[in-house]
């Protein structure tokens, strides 16, 4: 019995890595690409013609994970010799920043109504949200559209900043903690003569901090490599983010299209390591046990 504990423990534990390192394997192609020159990528990525014993298909050679020279030169062209990509870099800055700060707070006062507060139409209301959340992205593009349309907001940051913010995910998700916070300590608050407004911050905040930090992190995510919106509700090429502008990059510039992207991920991983404790409870909790 207990070798065949250990078998399976082994089996699955090698399974779980090879898996890890599938998914990170394009991670790590694109950073050490990043590092090499434009002549050394392109004989990495070079053909030799056919071989006759597979079938007479090409084959790709000489792909290398560690540079003959570490070259920054492609980091000096995007981030000197090509202002455009500073401009979009901050282009997303200003969009995403604005819809996770925006979003976080409307969601937090919105979850506690939902579950703290008892008025009519509650459930209904909150159903409501859930049926919008489950809506695919397509169909809720079409109004968005009509609105910024009709308010003048085409072709401006806020006409994706406005839906951004009162997007229902975030409702939905830190509803889930408010709920497992124990009600007796709910009820004490109240007997000493605490207010909502008391009780929202000095109690719950402190205690939904895992499941705000899940959801920034997810919404960073989400936000920073949206594509569609702007190239739905943006005309000018200038406005556009820099997930956009990824892939425009053009295919003879491959180590600056490496290095974008390193550039372009960077932020993400660095807020996970910052935040990777209190993601990891967020997620494997989904609230307070009591």
């Amino acid at each position: 019995m207990y070798k065949t504990a250990l078998l399976r423990k082994f089996t699955l534990t090698f399974a779980l890595l090879s898996l890890a390192l599938v998914m990170l394997f394009p991670i790590v192609i694109t950073f050490t690409n990043s590092f090499m020159t434009e002549r050394e990528i392109n004989l990495n990525y070079s053909l030799i013609g056919t071989i006759t014993d597979l079938g007479g298909r090409d084959v790709f050679i000489n792909l290398k994970l560690i540079p003959d020279w570490v070259s920054f030169g492609q980091f000096g062209k995007i981030m000197i010799q090509s202002p455009k990509f500073l401009l979009m870099f901050w282009n997303s800055v200003f969009m995403v920043v604005p819809i996770i700060l925006g979003q976080t707070i409307v969601a937090v006062l919105a979850a506690y109504a939902f579950s703290m507060l008892r008025f009519p139409g509650r459930d209904i209301l909150f159903l409501v949200y859930i049926l919008t959340m489950l809506m695919p992205f397509q169909v809720t593009l079409v109004p968005n559209y009509i609105i910024a349309d009709k308010l003048g907001l085409l072709n401006r940051s806020a006409s994706i900043i406005l839906p951004g913010i009162f997007a229902t995910y975030g409702v939905f998700l830190l509803r889930q903690f408010f709920l497992h916070i124990p009600n007796p300590l709910m009820e004490a608050a109240k007997i000493d003569g605490a207010g909502h407004l008391r009780i929202f911050f000095s109690i719950v905040l402190p205690l939904v901090k895992p499941g705000v930090a899940a959801l920034i992190i997810l919404l960073f995510v989400d936000y920073w490599n949206m594509v569609e919106q702007p190239l739905i509700f943006l005309d000018d090429p200038f406005k556009y983010p820099l997930s956009v502008y990824l892939s425009n990059i053009l295919k003879d510039e491959r180590g600056v299209g490496f290095a974008a992207s390193l550039l372009y991920m960077s932020p993400i991983v660095l807020l996970f390591l910052y935040a990777e404790s209190y993601f990891i409870k967020g997620v494997q909790s989904s609230g307070i046990k009591g």
